[in-house]
């Protein structure tokens, strides 16, 4: 099936690209195999670069990168300084230790540093750089406008303030890259200490305009009206909506386990179940139109299906052979790549192959978005006067 090129009929739902990269992301949790997390990160950035456009939130790949890095400097720093609970035969330096008093047995500063200690760490970093880059994988190729759209009218306000606060990184990171290319055509430096102060001062304006625009379009479109309900309704809502989140994050602390496949895949559906028809009730409430909703086709199905296949034969190669998967500190042995885990990673390359390619209509929308920032009209939607 050739991919086509996407427009604003065949562009894939936002939310399909969120279920690829949790999809991901939750492949990522069951395994500590440096060579599995890469594999991870691997696909990730594959398909980032095949199916990304040049809106700003695209931009924001490489930032979600240089954070996991960050992440396992300061992991490894932790354990170097810190130490580690691993017991390890191998020492690579002795520091000067610090007395602490009795208050604060197990935890030491100083003292003795192992390569098992060392190493544990860094799979440990590793598998949350991961994580955080998956998510920004999901940043850099959902629209967080169309994401908007395909929300229950029940979040309706919350999504509104979730996606203010994504697009608040990648228009940032935007702006920097604008201002110092300016420098740069100015003949002033662009890197250093001095030169990011200089460009905070404009940073910090340019996002103080588009909040002031945001609010000005939120109070003109009507955000924040509902319509009235009776009590008994409201009380339904409350109890099913937050019960089945509830639910929900059980049933995933239990998928995401290692001791807990047995009562976390019921507990996710029951709570599913139970938060969507919470939901359908709150929708009532809502006195929005939509204009031209969100399409879920084909194509969104074989996104969405190829994270959620990386996820569940993770999950079961986990269960099958977990020491496959976790490869010992103690005693120190060079990592291998199992096969078949391997090869289930990689089905998470075929969005970039079936997503719609990135057309010149969104580079063109991302070149106005870049000047001007996004308009508030993108992101909120207009209401409806709430009915008596």
């Amino acid at each position: 099936m050739s991919a086509p090129q996407a427009t604003r009929t065949t562009a894939l739902h936002a939310g399909a690209w969120w279920l690829w990269a949790l999809g991901l992301a939750t492949a990522a949790s069951r395994t500590t195999d440096p060579l599995l997390l890469g594999l991870l990160v691997g696909v990730a950035g594959y398909v980032v670069a095949a199916r990304r456009t040049d809106a700003p939130w695209a931009r924001s790949y490489g930032a979600f990168v240089k954070l996991g890095l960050v992440v396992i400097a300061i992991r490894l720093v932790f354990a170097f300084f810190l130490g580690s609970p691993i017991p390890g035969t191998h020492t690579l330096v002795t520091l000067p230790e610090v007395p602490l008093p009795d208050w604060a047995k197990g935890v030491r500063i100083g003292g003795r540093v192992t390569a098992e200690g060392m190493v544990f760490a860094l799979y440990d970093g590793l598998k949350l750089a991961t994580l955080l880059i998956c998510v920004g994988a999901a940043n850099a190729l959902a629209n967080p406008a169309r994401l908007l759209k395909s929300l229950p009218g029940a979040l309706y306000e919350a999504g509104v303030a979730v996606v203010v606060a994504m697009t608040f990184a990648p228009n940032l990171v935007a702006d920097v890259q604008r201002l110092r290319a300016a420098r740069r055509l100015r003949g002033r430096p662009d890197r250093g200490i001095k030169a990011l102060l200089e460009v905070g001062l404009p940073v910090l304006e340019g996002a103080l305009e588009r909040s002031v625009a945001l609010a000005a379009a939120m109070d003109a479109r009507g955000y924040g009206r509902s319509a009235q309900v009776p009590p008994a309704v409201r009380h339904t809502t409350s109890v099913l909506t937050l019960g089945g989140l509830l639910g929900v994050c059980a049933g995933t602390y239990g998928l995401l386990g290692d001791t807990g496949g047995g009562y976390g895949l019921p507990l996710l559906l029951a709570g599913l179940a139970a938060a969507l028809a919470g939901l359908w009730l709150g929708g009532r409430r809502s006195v929005r139109s939509r204009y031209r909703p969100e399409r879920w086709g084909a194509r969104a199905w074989l996104v969405a299906g190829s994270g959620i296949a990386v996820a569940a034969l993770m999950i079961w190669a986990n269960d099958y052979a977990p020491a496959a998967l976790h490869p010992p500190a103690v005693p120190l042995t060079a990592p291998v790549l199992p096969l078949w885990p391997a090869v289930s990673v990689l089905v998470g390359l075929l969005p970039a192959f079936v997503a719609p390619l990135p057309s010149g209509t969104d580079r063109a929308g991302a070149g106005g978005a870049s000047r001007g920032g996004r308009r508030a009209s993108d992101v909120v939607p207009r209401t409806k006067e709430p009915t008596q």
